[in-house]
């Protein structure tokens, strides 16, 4: 498949947001329960001595493509399943490498991230633990030398820093090795591209998730306390973050779309009454709606 890297308005970044909520609304079951299986399964094998981290971690790039597949699957009226996760490592031999490289890359450069924030932050974190492990009986003093060390600042300001970096290159390339057939460096550096040239986008993108989930944090909060079921907020945050996790994993295709192909409509189309005929060639014109701007679910070999 021909991928074009395109430009977009800062104000689609809000239709992302929007995409990402209507295709969770068409199938909410289905997508949150790969959601959830897409926290427990890395959770579990995270437990695994040793190796089980480094798998968990390896799984995230597939992760988030798996969940491109599966807002495509719903757009085309079909209910997506965990087969998602692995549809991308049963294509050619190269493509299925190509993942395994990336998903092994990521991992070694988010333990590498870990260990040098380790460094800056010289036990400040274990310090600050030691400290709230106290409750209220901790000295007020000391919370607030543990919480203000600078090392503690500069652990967290470089964590999310670098996390945040290395988040660009593979945003994207997971869905050009599935569907371009492009090389992990080949992957890696479209996506930069594609991330940087549609930054003011992904900006507003990114202050509207974080705007949904203060906004959605504090009605909850609200109407629990005039209930007087304040102490129920964390119980009351669980579905709020399945239900905005999996509208901000389905709204991903999206990003691809506008990046990559021929931009994201304005609105989704109505879902047709009966599941439409898969399209048989790999690319569309500007002028066509999302269903059928789609890249099939299995890119030619």
């Amino acid at each position: 498949m021909i991928l074009h890297l395109q430009s977009v308005p800062p104000r689609n970044g809000f239709v992302w947001v929007r995409h990402g909520l209507k295709v969770m609304q068409r199938k909410p079951f289905a997508l949150m329960g790969l959601f959830a299986l897409a926290i427990v399964v890395p959770g579990l094998v995270s437990i695994v001595p040793v190796i089980g981290p480094l798998l968990a971690l390896a799984a995230l790039p597939l992760i988030s493509l798996g969940f491109m597949l599966a807002s495509h699957q719903v757009l085309q009226s079909h209910t997506p399943t965990a087969s998602v996760f692995v549809q991308p490592l049963q294509l050619t031999p190269e493509r299925r490498k190509a993942q395994l490289m990336l998903g092994l890359a990521y991992a070694v450069l988010f333990i590498l991230i870990m260990l040098l924030s380790q460094w800056v932050d010289a036990g400040a974190t274990e310090r600050f633990r030691t400290v709230m492990q106290a409750g209220p009986k901790a000295d007020p003093q000391a919370v607030a030398a543990a919480a203000t060390d600078p090392n503690l600042l500069a652990s967290m300001l470089t964590q999310s820093v670098l996390l945040t970096l290395i988040s660009i290159p593979f945003w994207h390339a997971p869905a050009l090795i599935h569907w371009g057939g492009q090389s992990v460096l080949q992957a890696l550096f479209s996506s930069t591209l594609g991330v940087w040239r549609n930054k003011g986008a992904f900006a507003m993108s990114g202050l509207a998730w974080i705007g949904l989930v203060f906004g959605a944090s504090m009605v909850i909060s609200l109407a629990l306390a005039l209930l007087g079921l304040a102490n129920l907020m964390f119980i009351a945050s669980v579905p709020l973050v399945l239900v905005i996790g999996t509208a901000f994993y389905c709204s991903l295709y999206f990003t691809f779309i506008d990046c990559f192909m021929f931009g994201a409509p304005r609105d989704l189309p109505v879902p047709p009454p009966h599941p439409p005929v898969p399209p048989t060639s790999g690319g569309s014109g500007p002028g066509t709606t999302t269903s059928q701007a789609l890249p099939p679910s299995d890119p030619p070999h």
